[in-house]
C-alpha cells in the first residue's frame, strides 16, 4: 500500500466576500501522479500556493509525513507555476545552478543537476541562451527543470502542458510519470482532460474551493450508468437515438454517437434500433471519459 505524505486537511481561505478553499480535504499520496483539477477559479492555485506557505490560511493544515509543513520541508518541494517565475534576462544554465543552490546544492551538484535536466528535457543546446529568447514551449522546459533540479519529494505544477505542442506534451507527461515512480508525490493541475486521463492514476476535482470528487481514473471511468458507442454507416446526426426511451444522447462526433443508458434498458432494444437506422459498424460499451466526469461533478 502506498503511504501518503502530503495531506490537506480543512483548508479555508477567503479574500473579502470571495470564498477561494472552503473547508477542502484532500491526500497526495507518494508513488501516483494525481490530476487536480477543476474550473477557472475553483481555488486550485490558491491551494497550490497554501502548500508552499505563499496563501495565508484563515483555517486547515498542511502535513508532510504527519507533521505541520514547515520551511525545511519546502526544501524538497518543487513547484511550476502557471505564471511564468523565471528571470528573463538570465541564461539558462546559470538560472538553475543558482535555484539549485537555493535548495542547499552544492556548486558542483547543482552544475551537474542542471546538466542532466538540460539533456533530459532536450534542451541542452539552449543552456547559454537568456530565457527570454526562448519558445513558449522551450520556456515551459526551462520552467519544468526548475522546479526538478533539487531532486524534490514533492512535485507542484499548475497548467504544466499549457501551450505545448504534443511532442512537448509527451516529453514533460513522462518526467511526470518517471518521478512519480521514483517515489515522488505528483500533483499537477490541466485543463486538457485527454492528457489528465492518459497520464493520471488519480484526480480530485474541486470547484468554489470545495471537494466535489475525488478517486481513481479506473473507478470514475467505469462508475455511473452504462455508456455505448455507436457508429451507423452514413449516419452523422444519430437521429434515430434522440427519442429511444430511458436512452440520453451525450455527444454526436465524426460519425459516432455516445449514448448513456437508464437501469432497465436493454441494450438489444438499443442494437435493434440503431440497425432499423443502418448498417451499424461499431457498437461497443465504453469507460465514461473523465471530460464526462468533470462535466457531472459540476453540474
Amino acid at each position: 500500500m502506498v503511504s501518503t505524505l502530503l495531506e490537506l486537511e480543512g483548508l479555508r481561505r477567503a479574500y473579502g466576500a470571495v470564498t477561494a478553499l472552503d473547508d477542502l480535504s484532500f491526500d497526495v499520496p507518494a508513488g501516483q501522479v494525481i490530476g487536480f483539477l477543476g474550473p477557472n477559479g475553483a481555488g486550485k492555485t490558491t491551494t497550490m500556493r497554501a502548500i508552499f506557505g505563499l496563501t495565508d490560511l484563515d483555517a486547515g493544515s498542511v502535513r508532510w509525513n504527519g507533521a505541520a509543513v514547515v520551511q525545511a520541508d519546502r526544501r524538497h518541494f518543487g513547484y511550476m507555476p502557471e505564471e511564468r517565475g523565471l528571470y528573463p534576462g538570465m541564461l539558462v544554465g546559470e538560472q538553475l545552478e543558482y535555484l539549485g543552490r537555493l535548495h542547499g546544492l552544492s556548486a558542483t551538484r547543482a552544475a551537474s543537476a542542471t546538466d542532466n535536466w538540460l539533456e533530459r528535457l532536450g534542451i541542452a543546446d539552449r543552456r547559454n541562451s537568456k530565457v527570454e529568447t526562448l519558445s513558449h514551449g522551450n520556456q515551459q522546459r526551462v520552467q519544468l527543470a526548475a522546479a526538478l533540479v533539487h531532486d524534490p519529494e514533492l512535485l507542484v505544477l499548475d497548467e504544466p502542458l499549457s501551450g505545448l505542442d504534443p511532442t512537448g506534451i509527451d516529453a514533460i507527461g513522462q518526467v511526470l510519470v518517471d518521478r512519480a515512480r521514483a517515489g515522488c508525490c505528483v500533483l499537477f493541475s490541466s485543463h486538457q482532460l485527454d492528457q489528465v486521463e492518459e497520464l493520471c492514476e488519480q484526480v480530485t476535482i474541486i470547484d468554489h474551493g470545495r471537494l466535489v470528487v475525488s478517486g481513481t481514473v479506473d473507478e470514475l471511468a467505469t462508475s455511473g450508468a452504462r455508456r455505448l458507442l455507436v457508429r451507423i454507416e452514413g449516419d452523422r446526426s444519430a437521429t434515430w437515438g434522440r427519442h429511444l426511451p430511458g436512452v440520453t444522447v451525450s455527444e454526436v462526433s465524426g460519425g459516432a454517437v455516445r449514448l448513456i443508458l437508464d437501469d432497465g434498458v436493454d441494450s438489444d432494444d438499443v442494437l435493434r434500433a440503431a440497425m432499423r437506422a443502418g448498417r451499424v459498424i461499431q457498437f461497443s460499451f465504453e469507460r465514461r471519459r473523465l471530460s464526462e466526469v468533470f462535466r457531472e461533478a459540476l453540474a
